[in-house]
Order: structure tokens, then C-alpha cells, then sequence
């Protein structure tokens, strides 16, 4: 068995990436960047070795002053089998793991990520902090979303008085002025979301009930069709039997129309959105597909962040959306324990996957 890389080959690895790109800072910086962090860090090798802890993950675990605990094994220094669990879950699907976590009479809240060569980052965090300051933001998104729906309402009742009264010379500036009421409208909207979203663990919060994807996706179609039908645009669903999985209908619903009318208004006239159901494994996986011009190396990396436009080259329709859409997307999946990615179709277009857990447990 090969001996897991300490922390002198990290970062010998790290020199190596400064090496290509020089201002990174260096290894050293890192670790005493976390060491100085309020949020407790832990860095596991690839057999689950302790090789480093900052002072407050050393408090949060009750080592406070001993640096024996580094190099042993996680399971000989706490051996709560939620973290192990949740450490063990993050390697065997290399994607970053949330934890609820009660340890010591305290509340945590725990993100576990994978990195590179087996290596993982443990981040601990008070549960009372984080959950105060995830109010405050929620409370400051909120106020400002809801102080801003009163005068926006007023404006688009403004606007459909001016439309009513319209003449040649202003027809084309009231037309626009509708038109930009009702985006401000959907961009508050989805703000106000997307920020109820961001503040939610994985698993809580969720009315779950059996929901038939197929059913599912003819519903956002029948809300879509008359924008498609405009430009001949049509559904292809690939589904080989129904499924049925355990979901929120009303968050599984907003991701489908999002991800469809995000394929709409990337497809061109005349062509087909497929959207495929499968499932495999105990996971479902819904993939749809435009027929437009594909996803460049940038929208590849920033897709899923929040008021990132691609090339305006890409779009197919008049229309425009908030930024927001596919940012709440991702969030809905991440809420159900499952996730959102993006590629290029080998036959053509862009393709969105959505991967979801067919049995979701509400958290208690």
C-alpha cells in the first residue's frame, strides 16, 4: 500500500501549481490562513489521516494545545459515525458533503469536500453562528425583495395605464418600460428564492410526496407550449417506463421549467427539446437537451452562478431571463441531496442533467 501523502509532498504539489501560475500564494500561506479562520479546518490524507487541524477545529474536537492528534487516524480521534459516514460519502462520490452534526452538547454545521490524490478539507462551523447569520441575510434579502414589490407593482400599474392612453410617438418607450417592469418583477422574485433556497440544509424544508416525473414534465411543457408554439419549437419525452420518485412537486417543478425554458430559448425555430427520465442505481437522472449552438469553455465553468449571462450570440429568443434561473436550479438539487451538470451533447446542443435520489429522507 502506498504511504498517503503528507503534508511536505502537498505542498511540494502546491509549488508545483504555483510553478504554472506564480501568484498563488503559497502552501505555507494556506495553512496559516486557516489556522487564523474562526471556522474550524481539517485536512485528511487519502486513508483518512488526520494532517493538519486549525486551533478551533482542535477546540470544537477537545484536543485545545495537543498536536498528537495529527497523523493519527479520524476514526482514533473522534469516533462519531456520522462524520465518518459523511467523509466516506464525500470519496465514494466525489462531490462535497453536508453534515448536521451534534458533537460535545454543541450543534455544527459540517461541509466535507474532496480534493485532489484522495486528499479531503473538513470544515466545522457553530450551528448558532451560521444560523445567525444565515437569518440575518435571508431577513435583509427578504426586506428588500418585499420593500421593492410595492413600488414595482405600482410602476407596471403605472405602465398598463400609460399602454392604455398610447399614441404613435411613445408606443415603442411604454412598450419597453412594460418590459423592464416585468423583468425587475421576476429578478425580485428570483432573489427572494434563491436566497429561501441558499438558507436551507439539505433535506429540511421540503414538503416530500411521490411525484411522477413524466407527469411532471408534460405540466411545465403545457405552461411553456404557447411561448414554444411561437417558434414551432416542440417536446420530445424519452421515457421508457414511468418513475416516481420522492420529491417536492412545487421545487421539482420551478427546476424543470427553468431547465426547459432555459432549452427554448437556446433552441432554434422549428427544432426539438428532449427531455430524458431515467433511473439507475437508487438515483434518477433527467437530461434536457437543446438543439442551439452548444456551451463555451466559460459557460462550462460559470454556468450555475448567479447573474452569469453567456454569449448573447447563443440565444435564440427575444426573450430574457433574471441570471437567476439555472443558480436556482442547482440549489433545488442540492437541497434534494443531488446536483446539476452541464455538457456539450455529442450529437449537438447543450445538455443539462439533473440528478436526483429517488428515495429522499426529510431531515427530523
Amino acid at each position: 500500500m502506498a504511504e498517503p501523502m503528507g503534508l511536505g509532498q502537498l505542498w511540494r504539489w502546491w509549488r508545483q501549481r504555483r510553478n504554472r501560475n506564480p501568484h498563488l500564494p503559497s502552501s505555507q500561506q494556506l495553512l496559516s490562513w486557516m489556522d487564523a479562520s474562526p471556522i474550524g479546518w481539517m485536512l485528511l490524507d487519502r486513508h483518512n489521516r488526520i494532517r493538519h487541524l486549525n486551533p478551533r477545529a482542535e477546540r470544537i474536537l477537545g484536543l485545545e494545545g495537543s498536536r498528537l492528534s495529527r497523523g493519527r487516524h479520524l476514526g482514533d480521534v473522534c469516533d462519531d459515525p456520522n462524520l465518518a459516514n459523511s467523509v466516506g460519502l464525500a470519496r465514494r462520490q466525489d462531490r462535497p458533503q453536508r453534515l448536521e452534526w451534534p458533537y460535545r452538547q454543541q450543534d455544527y454545521d459540517v461541509m466535507v469536500v474532496p480534493g485532489v490524490e484522495g486528499w479531503m478539507g473538513v470544515q466545522l462551523q457553530s450551528r448558532r453562528s451560521l444560523e445567525a447569520q444565515l437569518q440575518q441575510q435571508e431577513r435583509w434579502v427578504s426586506d428588500v425583495a418585499h420593500e421593492l414589490k410595492t413600488p414595482l407593482t405600482a410602476l407596471v400599474l403605472v405602465g398598463d395605464s400609460l399602454a392604455d392612453q398610447v399614441n404613435p410617438q411613445n408606443e415603442r418607450l411604454v412598450e419597453r418600460l412594460q418590459r423592464e417592469l416585468l423583468r425587475l418583477q421576476d429578478l425580485v422574485r428570483d432573489l427572494l428564492e434563491l436566497s429561501r433556497l441558499e438558507n436551507t440544509v439539505p433535506g429540511r424544508g421540503l414538503q416530500l410526496a411521490p411525484v411522477e416525473l413524466g407527469q411532471l414534465v408534460q405540466q411545465v411543457w403545457t405552461g411553456l407550449r404557447p411561448l414554444a408554439a411561437q417558434r414551432q419549437i416542440g417536446l420530445s419525452l424519452e421515457q421508457r417506463q414511468p418513475l416516481e420518485i420522492q420529491a417536492d412537486g412545487s421545487r421539482l417543478h420551478r427546476a424543470l421549467l427553468n431547465l426547459i425554458d432555459n432549452a427554448v430559448r437556446y433552441s432554434p425555430d422549428g427544432a426539438q427539446v428532449v427531455v430524458s427520465l431515467s433511473s439507475r442505481g437508487g438515483w434518477c437522472l433527467v437530461g434536457v437537451r437543446d438543439h442551439g449552438p452548444g456551451l463555451g469553455e466559460q459557460d462550462l465553468e460559470h454556468l450555475f452562478e448567479r447573474f452569469y449571462r453567456g454569449d448573447p450570440s447563443r440565444v435564440r429568443s427575444q426573450r430574457s431571463g433574471s441570471g437567476l434561473g439555472l443558480a436556482i436550479v442547482q440549489q433545488i438539487a442540492v437541497t434534494h441531496g443531488g446536483r446539476i451538470q452541464a455538457s456539450n451533447h455529442p450529437e449537438g446542443g447543450a445538455l443539462m442533467e439533473l440528478i436526483l435520489p429517488v428515495h429522499n429522507a426529510q431531515v427530523p
